[in-house]
């Protein structure tokens, strides 16, 4: 899902660059995109270029509640992480919907090493995680192996950071169950339909052509830069103005922002950063600070290096999890089903246990 949201926001950009044609920055950045959007895959690596004292200024200026101010392990993890995608489709990335996708991995790491991995691979996902580091630097508990009943060898496997994998249609199924009435066929997944994404993208090129400037520049290593600026505040309002024609064909949940929200967003001007190399788009890379309004906010920024594409493919050896380990293996970890209900056993027909039972159990 991550990586088929940001490859379609690259391609919508793409989209946008061909209302600037007729400026040479916009055209060259245009042709770019044409050839990312031709490949079969795309291979792309998201680095949060910033340091965890700016994190934390950020943090304290959006006035967290006591006790939720975000913590110093935080800080270095975030600062810190690299976040590296490959999406793969049968069909050339410009050209492909949901369906087409075939394979997909996605990897979050730091300089100490991955803190998880995750692959989709036909009707699997394949996920391993370092849960002590993720543990501690989140501050959560972990549970111990030896806490897991004997049955949970798969959530063993999750806990000492192995691969494990999950058929991606039957949890699609259980989730969908989970919750619903008995017999009710499980809800379409939200979805655009063609004409609402082809009016969503027109109304990002027309306000990217009132908004964005576009300028090319080379450099000492021959690569071409091309950047493009707009101010943050009016690119987002103009943009929610052309859509919300188009609310009612939004996915539930989708609800819009209105110009009121948006009126105290800052209007800073922010402008990102297109390198090409021998006409190919290698790096993209968007500078934020000034949006943070805070000038405790020294650094805070997002790079995209762009790489060649490979296929993603499935672990070996991976051990699979069935939905009900899933469900059920973490709840036993966690709770002791014996010491929280006694040696008594609900009544057959469902009613709660009355005040004596519950004293006597309780004896």
């Amino acid at each position: 899902m991550t990586a088929t949201a940001v490859v379609g926001a690259v391609l919508v950009g793409s989209a946008a660059c061909g209302t600037v044609e007729q400026l040479t920055a916009g055209k060259r950045l245009d042709e770019a995109f044409d050839k990312l959007a031709s490949e079969k895959s795309i291979s792309f690596e998201l680095d949060l270029d910033t340091d965890a004292q700016s994190l934390k200024a950020l943090d304290a200026s959006m006035d967290p509640e006591p006790g939720e101010e975000m913590t110093d392990e935080v800080a270095d993890l975030l600062s810190g992480a690299k976040i590296s995608v490959t999406v793969q489709s049968k069909k050339p990335i410009g050209e492909s919907g949901e369906k087409d996708y075939v394979g997909m991995a996605m990897k979050i790491s730091t300089e100490d090493g991955d803190l998880t991995e995750y692959r989709v691979i036909g009707d699997y996902a394949y996920i391993r995680s370092d849960v002590n580091a993720l543990g501690k630097a989140m501050g959560f508990p972990v549970p111990s192996t030896k806490d897991l009943p004997p049955e949970a060898g798969g959530l063993k496997k999750v806990l000492e950071g192995e691969w494990v994998k999950i058929n991606t249609k039957e949890m699609e199924k259980t989730t969908a169950e989970m919750g619903a009435e008995p017999g009710a066929a499980p809800e379409p997944e939200p979805t655009l339909d063609a004409e609402a994404q082809k009016q969503l993208l027109e109304a990002l090129r027309e306000t990217v052509a009132r908004e964005v400037a576009f300028k090319t520049a080379g450099d000492e290593d021959g690569a071409e830069h091309i950047t493009a600026t707009a101010p943050f505040r009016t690119l987002v309002t103009e943009f929610l103005g052309e859509i919300r024609p188009l609310a009612k064909s939004l996915p539930p949940g989708m609800e819009l922002p209105t110009d009121k929200d948006l009126k105290d967003a800052p209007n800073a001007k922010v402008t990102a950063d297109f390198t090409l190399d021998d006409g190919e788009l290698t790096e993209v890379s968007v500078d934020l600070a000034k949006l943070a309004e805070n000038a405790k906010v020294k650094k805070l920024g997002l790079v995209v290096r762009m790489s060649e594409g490979h296929k993603p493919a499935a672990p070996a050896g991976a051990t699979e999890l069935d939905m009900e380990e899933i469900l059920g293996g973490f709840g036993a970890a966690m709770m002791d089903d014996e010491a929280f209900l006694g040696d008594e056993e609900f009544p057959e027909d469902g009613a709660l246990l009355d005040d004596s039972a519950l004293l006597e159990g309780a004896a």
